[in-house]
């Protein structure tokens, strides 16, 4: 899979979730915390994890209020500053349930299988072959009552998140990428009802490592 000597390269692409938010304080955590850092030590030095977050990024849409968040457009550019790229790590869909992109779980699906066929696709640049695959389905979203992010989901967006996991599988296995429903290992906070906790951090990294090394053997 990769060069004699390198280490297997792990590019953890995603919004939010991957860059390490830490809810209610609107800071990161930190490298001994986010589970970015903690894959890292799980794999080991036979690998190499790179981490692709930012905070707001959608699938394929474009942000009309924040702008510059369309994940198909930042990952054409994350394959060239990258390459060669043995393993795609895709997290995305939280974003696209707010309220104001008004998608459902099944439109979500279809942005989605765009990005994994521009990721399967090797590109024309010197070392830009495709990567193999791991897409993971965010968790369903939490009661927003009492969360600061209120007015940007709405009843739809949990109902819609709920169903995430059962479309992210069927497009996963239609193009041949592995999958992971992030829901069967962590749950959002209470403080917010979007991103993690503190202890969701470690077993993510764990359950995110075992699939990576299935890949590379595939």
């Amino acid at each position: 899979m990769q060069k004699t000597g390198d280490p297997t390269s792990v590019v953890c692409f995603g919004d939010s979730l991957t860059w390490g938010f830490k809810p209610g304080e609107r800071t990161r955590y930190g490298h001994d915390q986010r589970w970015t850092r903690l894959l890292q030590r799980e794999l080991g030095d036979a690998f190499y994890v790179l981490e692709e977050g930012v905070n707001g990024r959608t699938t394929v849409f474009e942000d009309p209020v924040r702008g510059d968040k369309n994940g198909l457009a930042h990952l054409a550019t994350v394959r060239k500053s990258h390459m060669p790229i043995d393993i795609l790590v895709l997290m995305l869909g939280t974003n696209d349930l707010q309220s104001r992109f008004n998608m459902s779980a099944g439109a979500i699906g279809y942005a989605v299988a765009r990005l994994l066929d521009y990721a399967r696709t090797p590109t024309d640049d010197p070392e830009g072959k495709a990567p193999n695959i791991l897409l993971i389905s965010p968790p369903p979203l939490g009661d927003f009552a009492a969360s600061p992010l209120e007015s940007m989901y709405c009843e739809k967006s949990v109902v819609e998140s709920r169903k995430l996991a059962d479309v992210y599988a069927e497009i996963a296995e239609q193009y041949g990428a592995a999958f992971l429903d992030a829901g069967s290992v962590v749950s959002v906070s209470d403080v917010d009802s979007v991103h993690w906790d503190a202890e969701m951090q470690a077993p993510f990294a764990k359950a995110v490592a075992d699939e990576v090394r299935k890949l590379v053997t595939t």
